[in-house]
Order: structure tokens, then sequence, then C-alpha cells
């Protein structure tokens, strides 16, 4: 990834406050206490709400991201947490992930320019094993019209990095669909991502 996007990150993550709270994401709370636990990587995981969540449901839990701020924080919601979760940073060329190493993938917000988001998902795709679950919530490509008339809600101004249904279809094509949709939702998470936004919804099973 470009040294100018990680630096927006570390930016980003660099102050006190979280910046997209310390609370798990609604979507990934609700269909992860679904499951049954097991190893879990979180992809571009910021500052580990969601991978301390889990931890603290008892899952092993693996994480990354090219934030050396946002991994700082991370193990510090963790230590609070009194839970532990294995952070590295490093970038999709770098990881050393086995093949079938995880039983679920938590893909919260996890938005990637075009050139790479196929890539991206079909590597991850690599390391879950063959019945295991991704979990997925990101910004439709309805929400720059939301983001238009409020700022505050967060998400890509690059349309090419929001999902669309058939796009979610093309990047995971070996999954039985459970659960593939878009909705509009109403975010209260920290700092950035705040009011009404458009939001695809994916829970899908490997074949």
């Amino acid at each position: 990834m470009e040294q100018h996007w990680k630096n927006k990150w570390d930016e980003r993550f660099g102050q006190e406050e979280y910046a997209y709270g310390e609370l798990p994401n609604n979507f990934l709370k609700e269909q992860i206490d679904r499951l049954k636990l097991g190893r879990i990587l979180f992809p571009a995981e910021g500052e580990g709400r969601n991978a301390v969540y889990a931890a603290t449901l008892g899952w092993q839990v693996s994480a990354f991201d090219t934030s050396t701020e946002g991994q700082k924080k991370a193990l510090k919601l963790a230590q609070k947490n009194n839970v532990t979760i294995d952070y590295i940073i490093s970038d999709l060329q770098t990881l050393s992930y086995h093949p079938n190493q995880f039983d679920a993938i938590g893909l919260i917000y996890a938005h990637f320019p075009a050139d790479i988001k196929q890539l991206y998902y079909q590597t991850l795709s690599q390391y879950l094993c063959s019945g295991g679950t991704v979990i997925l919530e990101g910004f439709s490509k309805k929400h720059i019209g939301y983001n238009s008339i409020n700022e505050k809600v967060g998400g890509p101004k690059d349309i090419e990095m929001l999902f669309s249904t058939a796009e979610i279809v093309a990047c995971f094509p070996n999954y039985t669909i459970d659960i593939l949709e878009e909705v509009e939702v109403e975010l209260n998470e920290g700092l950035y991502h705040n009011g009404k936004g458009s939001v695809i919804r994916f829970v899908g099973r490997k074949k």
C-alpha cells in the first residue's frame, strides 16, 4: 500500500480518542455472536474495536493493518479488556498467513482502491477454511449521496472504493450467501461515523 495511505491512517489513529469508538460494529457483533468459536482474522483492523470484542468472546484473534498508530491503540484496547490479540503491521503483499488458517474473517469498513480490491478479497479467501464465514459491512455506492449531505457520516469519496451487491458476488464467487443486502443505517461510531448512510452487508460461507 502506498505511503500516503499509511500516513493518512497514522494521522487519524494518532489522536487520543478512538476514531470509530471502542465498541464493535453492530452488524459484526450480531453475526459473530451466532458463530462457533474458532480462529478469526480482521484485515485493515485499525484501532482494534472488532478484534478486541471477538477476543472477549473467546475467539483466537489475528489482525493486521498498515498503521502503526492503529496497532498501538488496538493493543491498548486489548489490555484494557484483559484479552490478547495477534496484531501485525503488514500489507497484502507481505502477509504470511497459511491457507485454510481461519474459521472466520471480519471485514468492517475495509475499503480499498478499485485496482486492488478484488485481488485483496480473493487473497484473503485463501486463508479461510472450507465452511468458514466472511462477515462484511461497508459503504455502498449510494453512500456518496449521503456523504455529500453529511460529511460526518464518513466513508470514501471515491465511488470506485464503495460496494455494490454485484461486486460482492464477483469478489466472493465460491460462497454460499446467507445475507447480501443494501440497507440504510444510522451510524454512531466514534468521531467519524455519525449519521445516516447506505451500507452493503454480506455474510457468506466458503464452499
